[in-house]
């Protein structure tokens, strides 16, 4: 594990330990929003800050008219940064968009390290979760995972390496696992930043293309142009994780538009 998720885990683990472990106990008042997939999908992100770009959000910035914004260009999701140390995120962020955005899956984007996180982004009402595999052993992975599946929620799985992608792999071999991939349900996502510099390596999308698990797969950071969407579909990748770019952009609905059907186009050449 990096430093940087080394830290990042153990102040999660702290916040973590101040969630009320009945949390996950229904019913919940906020629905979930199912995710569905049409030709290159991107799930379009909301954050504060990056560690990496700095402040991304100018004052009276309306996060929630982003998010519409977001719908409007055809986001198959909308990724909510909810960590609050570096990112600047909350669990109130999450509760805001998905309250504004029913019928999009709002996912949590975090560094999840307890089940009981899972219940808590059900809770707020997220539609899926992020779990960083380099970040869990198998028996945490499995619990979060089961946490996930039990609550219906739709599970965005990352990797980093090789290592990774091995662990994915082996995972997706199970019955219960591979049937939550083939449905859709739980996705494969390669970041391409290195979580010890904080920088982008262009190169690594294409380079793990061919270890890609069997599942919708994503492409996540760097994406910023609809040449990078069509780049990351001709590699394999059915999804884009798009943040910064978009949080950026002050037409961020014709850019996931744009992505989308560049990556479309790629996928159907």
């Amino acid at each position: 594990m990096s430093d940087f998720l080394d830290t990042m885990a153990r102040a999660s683990a702290e916040r973590a330990a101040s969630v009320d472990p009945d949390i996950g106990d229904g019913p919940f008042a906020r629905p979930l929003a199912p995710l569905t997939f049409g030709g290159f999908d991107v799930i379009a992100e909301i954050k504060q800050r990056s560690p990496a770009e700095g402040e991304l959000v100018t004052a009276g910035e309306d996060r929630v008219e982003r998010a519409r914004r977001y719908v409007a260009g055809g986001a198959a999701a909308i990724s909510v940064l909810t960590e609050p140390s570096r990112f600047a995120g909350s669990l109130e962020h999450l509760e805001e968009v998905a309250d504004a955005v029913p019928g999009t899956p709002v996912m949590r984007k975090d560094f999840l390290v307890e089940a009981r996180q899972v219940d808590e982004a059900r809770r707020a009402g997220a539609s899926g979760v992020l779990l960083i595999v380099a970040m869990l052993d198998d028996r945490r992975l499995r619990a979060m995972l089961d946490a996930a599946y039990g609550h219906d929620l739709f599970v965005l799985l990352e990797a980093f390496d090789e290592n990774d992608l091995s662990r994915m792999s082996a995972l997706i071999e199970s019955d219960v696992d591979r049937a939550m991939a083939d449905c859709g349900r739980l996705l494969a996502g390669i970041n391409s930043r290195n979580l010890r510099t904080l920088e982008v390596d262009p190169g690594r999308l294409e380079a793990l293309a061919p270890r890609l698990p069997p599942a919708h797969c994503v492409a996540e950071s760097g994406l910023r142009t609809p040449a990078d969407a069509a780049a990351a579909a001709s590699a394999g990748y059915r999804l884009g994780l798009v943040g910064t770019a978009l949080m950026q952009s002050d037409d961020p609905a014709a850019l996931i538009r744009s992505m989308r059907e560049a990556g479309s186009r790629a996928l159907a050449a």
